[in-house]
């Protein structure tokens, strides 16, 4: 794995400060189930890195010392930490909302049969990945068989009241399979709701069209194919000023599975620290969060054409 660290803090980006935390963005360990090309953390089926309970009820402990009410949960695939279950059925109990960044191939693996209806019981909003609507272009980015299994898992959602029930929304997120920015989001999103609905009778709310990030798995492809520089330039070329004002990290901290606190899931990637000094969450509870957000050149990734964050495009 190429270390990219150096050549992203080579070029600056605006100074960016933290407004307020609404967001609490925990990563419950990088084991997932695929090995995707474009995949900023790394995850696959051999990482043995996952959150414990312990580090989990410290983080209920900073949501609520904060007022925070969301909980975003992320991975790898975060039903694969054996105690996802009992973290998101007390954060729910706490009445927070509940947000899974679901692969949704985990729903046909032996042994996780129960995540549709769990998250439905629960009504857990589901943001779940399916970088396109192409079967050809999911299964070079994600491996053969990923789309079939992805159609049918988000049929099943369907059935259990996903994408119908106010109460149980489901995302799409798309990511380019290659060098190149995501297409608008909003025309995309119309082909998608369009396509997947003629042809496997998917109903979803909304799509979040997310750049890939120079960063990890996907910076390692870029520099091994002679691609990063060029790519990054393509990001830095494309930044927009009008973009700084909703990126993620402004209103979010960002958690790794031993409770280590960042800016954003992309700095915990880089072990770019919150505020550039090391940070743990039970320090959170006695010392005030430090405003000033960790840049680097990575961060034009979040600003660049219409802008990318955990929610999508920032610019309509």
């Amino acid at each position: 794995m190429h270390d990219v660290l150096p050549r992203l803090q080579a070029h600056v980006f605006p100074a960016i400060e933290r407004e307020r935390i609404d967001t609490l963005q925990l990563n419950l360990g990088y084991l997932c189930n695929l090995s995707c090309i474009h995949c900023h953390v790394n995850a696959g089926p051999k990482r043995k890195e996952l959150m414990d309970r312990e580090t989990m009820q410290l983080a209920l402990d900073v949501a609520a010392h904060f007022s925070v009410r969301r909980l975003d949960l992320t991975g790898g695939s975060p039903e694969m930490n054996p105690h996802f279950r009992w973290l998101v059925a007390t954060a729910r109990e706490h009445g927070l909302h509940v947000m899974d960044r679901l692969n949704p191939t985990i729903m046909e693996e032996r042994g996780y049969e129960w995540v549709g209806e769990f998250l439905a019981q629960h009504q857990i909003e589901v943001v779940a990945s399916l970088p396109c609507y192409s079967q050809n272009n999911v299964d070079e980015q994600r491996g053969n068989g990923v789309f079939d299994s992805s159609i049918r898992s988000l049929q099943r959602l369907n059935e259990l009241g996903y994408g119908s029930d106010p109460r149980l929304p489901l995302n799409l997120v798309y990511n380019p399979n290659g060098a190149f920015l995501p297409p608008n989001q909003q025309k995309l999103e119309v082909d998608y709701k369009r396509l997947l609905g003629e042809n496997f009778g998917i109903r979803f709310n909304a799509l979040y069209a997310l750049a890939n990030m120079p960063i990890q798995r996907f910076g390692s492809w870029l520099v091994s194919k002679g691609k990063f520089d060029e790519y990054l330039l393509k990001l830095i070329d494309a930044h927009k000023d009008e973009n700084l004002s909703g990126v993620m990290c402004r209103s979010l901290l960002s958690v790794d599975y031993q409770g280590e606190v960042f800016d954003c899931d992309f700095n915990q990637m880089l072990r770019l620290p919150l505020g550039n000094r090391p940070t743990h969450l039970r320090d959170l509870l006695r010392a005030p969060v430090p405003r000033r957000i960790a840049v680097a050149g990575h961060c034009y990734g979040c600003t660049a054409g219409q802008g990318s964050s955990c929610g999508g495009a920032l610019a309509a």
